[in-house]
Formats: structure tokens, C-alpha cells, sequence
């Protein structure tokens, strides 16, 4: 696939994905038996959460090891989580009820501070991750390690509160 092609890929990705995301808190979901609990979903995306941040972690230390074979499959490996991830996320805001955080007092602007800045980051993350994953992928490794700088700190800041809105708001999810 040619560059110009592929940015035109992401561009459409990275719209996509949060209009998808978007829609989901506008729809009612359908009243459908699915024979399974929802319920276990968002802790299973909280651990999800939990992993690729301790392999975005891994990942930069085989980095700075050198060890860029052991790099490069830990990278691959949170990427895959990470879209897993997102499947699970957009299956279960389908089919689930939407949960409202209830907590009062000072953690209700902490949690508010940290869900909005996660929801905005992780709409930004998404061609950053692309972008860098490609141009490592392609040996293209100085355009590689000029966007890596910044999508490495974000995806880690996105995977981290990720874990912490999920605590945040658990004891809230319906059961």
C-alpha cells in the first residue's frame, strides 16, 4: 500500500472509531437475549487495560535494551490487545445499559478530569498508534522514533486511566 494510501486509511479509521464510540451513547441498546452476562465486560476490558500498559512498559525498556526483536513483539502484542479492546468496548456499549457514576464530593471532578482526558486522548492516540506501529514495521525507524516520543507517554496515559475510570466506576455498574 502506498504512504498516501495508507493516510487516507488511518484518516478514515481515526474518524470512524469515534463516531462509532459517539453513536453508542445515543443508542438505546436492543432487547435481546444474548445468553451471556455483560456484566464481567468491563472488568475484562480493565484487565486488557492493565496488560497493555504493563507491555507499552516492557516495550520501551526492551527499547532501550536494544532488544528490538522483543521491542517490536511486545508492540504488536498491545496493539492487538488494544483492538481487542475496542471490539469489546463498542460490543458491550451496544448491548449494555449505560452506567452513571455516582460518587460524590471530591472525587467526582477527579474522576470527571480523568474520564474526559482519557475519552479525548484515545480518540487522538488511534493514528498515532497507527502511524507508529507502520513506520517500525517499514524500518522506517526516524519517522518511527519521532512519533513514538509522544503516542509511547499517551497510549500509556490512555491504558493507565483506562484501569482507574474502571475502578472509579465499578462499584456503579449494574450486576
Amino acid at each position: 500500500m502506498k504512504e498516501k494510501q495508507f493516510n487516507i486509511l488511518v484518516a478514515i479509521i481515526s474518524v470512524a472509531i469515534p463516531l462509532v464510540v459517539l453513536c453508542l451513547f445515543y443508542l438505546k441498546p436492543p432487547e435481546i437475549k444474548i445468553g451471556f452476562d455483560l456484566s464481567i465486560i468491563p472488568a475484562f476490558n480493565a484487565s486488557i487495560n492493565f496488560t497493555v500498559s504493563l507491555l507499552l512498559i516492557v516495550g520501551y525498556y526492551f527499547m532501550k535494551q536494544n532488544k528490538i526483536q522483543y521491542h517490536k513483539y511486545t508492540m504488536i502484542t498491545a496493539f492487538s490487545l488494544s483492538s481487542v479492546f475496542l471490539v469489546s468496548y463498542v460490543v458491550y456499549h451496544t448491548l449494555a445499559v449505560e452506567t452513571h457514576f455516582g460518587g460524590e464530593g471530591w472525587i467526582r471532578p477527579v474522576y470527571f478530569s480523568l474520564l474526559i482526558t482519557h475519552i479525548i486522548l484515545a480518540a487522538v492516540i488511534v493514528p498515532m498508534i497507527l502511524f507508529t506501529l507502520t513506520r517500525g514495521l517499514q524500518e522506517k525507524f526516524d519517522k518511527h522514533r519521532r512519533i513514538a516520543k509522544w503516542t509511547w507517554p499517551l497510549w500509556l496515559y490512555v491504558s493507565v486511566t483506562g484501569v482507574i475510570v474502571y475502578l472509579l466506576l465499578s462499584p456503579y455498574y449494574q450486576h
